[in-house]
């Protein structure tokens, strides 16, 4: 059995599983995909009228990106590049998933679930940036994007491993988040964007 087949594999399978649809759908009976801004994440679902269904979203979107890293390293205890590639795997997974089309999440809460297997301290610092920008201005966007920009600099600063796939991992996984939120910077950067609690946000 080789190690990076079978790691990456099963982690974009497990990121590619839509959550977020599927709860929406057995629960409510709709399809998240017709409200809001279309997204399958947590913040839509949340904002469809489904607070507790948003929150379910949220710890199962990065239970499964952790979940994809831990089996990683499980297989392969002392190979941190396969970790980091089977990161890079859930994360595309989530945000392009098969079994939607390709069309799913933004990343948030998988890359969370990411870097909690891989680095817990840069999780943490960047779970502290985004509670911060979203406490001062209620953009969670604007929260998501600043944090996914500084990530890079939080893991490679609790990292010591600079290889190519580590050094790609962490640059690519907050630039797939930045890229998925272009929408959210376009209204941003026009003034419509939408703050946290409004009833007419869009994620």
């Amino acid at each position: 059995m080789n190690p990076w087949l079978t790691s990456i594999a099963i982690a974009y399978l497990l990121g590619s599983i839509p959550f977020g649809y599927l709860l929406v759908r057995i629960f409510r009976k709709q399809d998240i995909r017709t409200f809001g801004s279309g997204n399958i994440g947590a913040t839509n679902v949340a904002r469809s009228g489904a607070k507790g269904l948003g929150i379910a979203t949220l710890l199962l979107d990065l239970g499964k990106a952790f979940a994809a890293v831990v089996i990683a390293r499980h297989l392969a205890p002392s190979n941190y590049d396969l970790a980091v590639a089977a990161a890079i795997a859930a994360i595309l997974g989530h945000c392009f998933p098969v079994w939607l089309g390709f069309h799913g999440g933004k990343g948030v809460a998988s890359a969370l679930g990411v870097f909690l297997a891989l680095t817990w301290p840069t999780a943490l610092a960047i779970v502290a940036v985004f509670a911060i920008i979203v406490l001062l201005t209620r953009y969670v966007s604007l929260a998501s994007v600043i944090a996914a920009a500084t990530l890079p600099l939080f893991a490679f600063y609790f990292v010591p491993y600079r290889t190519p796939i580590v050094i790609t991992g962490f640059l690519v996984i907050p630039l797939i988040i930045i890229v998925k939120h272009h929408a959210n910077i376009r209204r941003l950067l026009a003034g419509t964007e939408s703050r946290f609690g409004s009833r007419k946000a869009v994620a």
